[in-house]
């Protein structure tokens, strides 16, 4: 790396972790250091924030659970119809995959919001409500274009003398699928497979009217319960603690998997 661009890269790396790191001093701040604007050092830190989230009711680890079980659902459901759906994708003729791929692309790009009060009628009439594993089907519906998408590409790129030679074996289809075909595509997968996570973890509007258990909510929604929980203040330290919490699953995701998610993007952006 030519080293003039090291100050520019660190800059920017900077400028990007900055709201986590502000954040994350607000949660240590104590009620005065977050009033009179002083940035709190060995003195003037506090848990106390964290203490109150975790002794809340329901505690704080609780809407931790819901999210990663909502998330993780999606995240299988998702992957379970696309990986198929991809490989017929990807083995149409040409011209009909052209168009099949700008349908999936449209509908990835379509606002979700504009189908706001259409789920909100069907969590009504199929007392939908309240269900954790009724909530990760809007959202697989939601993230599936954009896996097709990615994993269409990966399918693309993947030599047809592969699957030719698997044929030659005796391999069935789905023998091909499971064996052959899509160990070679785990970083796409991967890749795939985070990003879904990443939108059902971040979701709001739908969560907020589908669920209404305290026990039940999402991250999101328990987060916005906390910023709006007094009319008098705004519990910015509270606040800034469940933001840091919220952000460790995350973080620690992307930074075990980060290897596969450069590979698969960068491969189906060369590829596809």
């Amino acid at each position: 790396m030519n080293r003039r661009f090291v100050p520019w890269i660190s800059l920017l790396l900077l400028w990007s972790l900055l709201p986590m790191l502000w954040q994350l001093i607000s949660s240590l701040s104590t009620a005065e250091a977050l009033v009179d604007g002083s940035i709190p050092f060995l003195k003037r830190w506090t848990l106390v924030h964290y203490q109150e989230l975790w002794a809340s009711d329901p505690p704080f680890w609780r809407y931790l659970l819901n999210s990663a079980v909502v998330s993780g659902l999606t995240t299988l459901i998702t992957l379970v119809l696309a990986i198929p759906a991809a490989y017929g994708l990807a083995r149409v003729p040409q011209q009909l995959r052209q168009l099949l791929r700008w349908i999936t692309a449209a509908a990835a790009l379509f606002p979700y919001v504009l189908l706001f009060l259409a789920l909100l009628e069907l969590a009504r009439r199929f007392s939908l409500g309240n269900n954790l594993i009724a909530l990760a089907m809007p959202y697989a519906g939601l993230a599936m274009p954009l896996a097709l998408l990615l994993l269409t590409s990966a399918f693309e790129g993947l030599p047809r003398e592969l699957e030719d030679a698997a044929r030659l074996e005796g391999l069935s289809l789905w023998q091909r699928l499971r064996w052959v075909l899509v160990p070679l595509l785990a970083p796409a997968t991967a890749s795939t497979a985070i990003l879904v996570f990443l939108f059902a973890w971040n979701e709001y509007p739908i969560a907020l009217t589908w669920l209404s258990r305290d026990d039940l909510l999402t991250l999101p929604v328990a987060m916005a319960r906390i910023a709006g929980s007094s009319i008098y203040s705004i519990p910015y330290g509270a606040y800034a603690a469940a933001t840091v919490l919220g952000s460790i699953p995350l973080l620690l995701l992307v930074l075990i998997c980060q290897r596969q998610i450069v590979s698969g993007l960068t491969n189906g952006a060369i590829k596809g």
